[in-house]
């Protein structure tokens, strides 16, 4: 029986495109009683894909939220491009603005048009002129596919169409890193790939994404690394070949085979 709290091996992993950019390290988080993060060692290479999957209540998104410190954390380090996540304050904003999050509810102002979505925190926190803003903007949206869409209010638009903004929104801030937290999770089948041609698409450019997902097609087609968890833990990590084919724990395999019978 091997050791749940072992670090797990990613020695065997060969994908890595740079130097660290994310590092969690010995990451704890508790709600009151409930311990949701132990002990949780990760670190994502700039340039890497890494898909967080496992049950739910596992802590893949509490994992996913500590990261722009949507969440505290109880102790342990979270540094960005070698910088630790302030507490609070200023830093903690500038630093946020190097992390893109896709909700999995879009989170856009349904007052402000979708362009004005997505120009306002590049005015707002990155002081760029309202031109600038909108020319680098219109280029996001057609990206994402909805660029004729840039003068309407979100509720005119599908949940694919709105989560593809959300995706440019996040772009616009020219985040280092991108966090997905389940991003299809509240579309309507038939909107789930779109969202997902942008992500693989962004993943195929050399963003460095993590994402919480269900989607193990899209784990498969473009992770550089799957991490599954479990209870809090980080239980396994591998690439999605060796995940998908030989998982190693058997909580894992457990997790696989509920995934192929239904």
């Amino acid at each position: 029986m091997s050791n749940p709290n072992a670090s797990p091996a990613t020695s065997n992993i060969t994908v890595r495109r740079g130097d660290p950019l994310v590092v969690v390290s010995a990451v704890e988080k508790h709600y009151g009683d409930f311990h949701a993060l132990k002990n949780i060692d990760l670190t994502v290479n700039r340039g890497e894909v890494v898909v967080v999957i496992g049950p739910s209540g596992s802590g893949k998104s509490t994992l996913c939220r500590t990261i722009n410190r949507l969440e505290t954390i109880t102790s342990g380090t979270i540094t960005i491009d070698g910088t630790e996540l302030p507490k609070e304050g200023k830093a903690l904003a500038a630093l946020r603005a190097d992390v893109g999050m896709v909700f999995q509810s879009f989170n856009l102002f349904s007052h402000l048009t979708i362009l004005e979505n997505v120009t306002l925190g590049p005015i707002k926190v990155k002081k760029l002129k309202k031109a600038d803003a909108e020319a680098e903007a219109k280029v996001l949206l057609d990206r994402v596919g909805v660029g004729h869409q840039a003068t309407k209010l979100p509720a005119q638009l599908s949940g694919g169409q709105q989560q593809r903004v959300a995706i440019a929104r996040a772009l616009a801030m020219k985040p280092k890193v991108m966090l997905f937290d389940e991003p299809t999770s509240a579309l309507d089948p038939e909107m789930i790939n779109e969202v997902l041609d942008v992500m693989v698409g962004l993943a195929q450019d050399g963003m460095t994404m993590i994402v919480v997902t269900h989607e193990m097609g899209f784990a498969r087609k473009a992770a550089d690394r799957v991490v599954f968890m479990a209870d809090g833990q980080i239980v396994e990590e591998a690439t999605p070949e060796e995940f998908f084919t030989a998982p190693r724990s058997e909580r894992a395999r457990d997790f696989l085979s509920k995934l192929i019978t239904h």
